[in-house]
């Protein structure tokens, strides 16, 4: 992340995403797929890490084993065809909004406190004793001896695959396939997002 100055002299905070160049490495259409889609592929990968299967579906393409592929429905582009290159000049424009889509940071066991939000008990005097992170009351005793399922308990946080929507793409840098968009976007550094129009 980084921040920019806007028109009106603010300073906003701003995500850099390198958004390619991708190539075409498949064009589904309605007669032989049943939807209309183009499949695109992004970084480049080892032969040696490539399936056989993967490897023939890209030297039809044209182009040399890619890390990431994914496929964007109702996306066709009239001039571009199997084997091309997609420059982000080409999908984006300045003041676009956009959707990213990608999986947050892994942040392994948590309490409820840092999970969910509980605030714990307030007060720490009058015989409470480390109640500041406790969960509370999970449930009642004999009726029904069972805790229900979706109770906001302990546990994994994160690793989750999310979509944040409404981002506004502020800048453009044709030359170095970059991207800037308004906002902060789910993952880790060097993560790999979707964007969304």
């Amino acid at each position: 992340m980084t921040s920019m100055y806007d028109a009106r002299g603010r300073n906003v905070a701003c995500t850099v995403i390198e958004a390619g160049p991708c190539v075409i490495t498949q064009v589904k259409s309605e007669e032989t797929d049943g939807y209309n889609a183009l499949q695109l592929g992004f970084g480049d990968a080892k032969v040696k890490n490539t399936s056989k299967p993967l490897q023939g579906h890209f030297d039809k393409a044209k182009t040399g084993p890619k890390r990431k592929v994914a496929e964007f429905r109702d996306f066709n582009i009239v001039e571009k065809a199997l084997g091309d290159i997609l420059k982000v000049e080409e999908v984006f424009v300045v003041g676009d909004k956009v959707s990213a889509v990608g999986t947050t940071k892994g942040k392994g066991f948590q309490g409820v406190v840092k999970r969910h939000g509980f605030s714990g008990v307030n007060d720490a005097t009058h015989g409470q004793h480390n109640r500041q992170r406790a969960p509370g009351s999970i449930g009642a005793s004999s009726f029904p001896s069972k805790v229900f399922k979706g109770m906001r308990m302990a546990g994994r946080t994160g690793g989750d695959r999310v979509k944040v929507k409404n981002l506004e793409v502020l800048k453009i840098f044709p030359d170095q396939n970059l991207i800037l968009v308004k906002g902060a976007i789910p993952g880790h550094k060097g993560a790999y997002v979707i964007l969304e129009k």
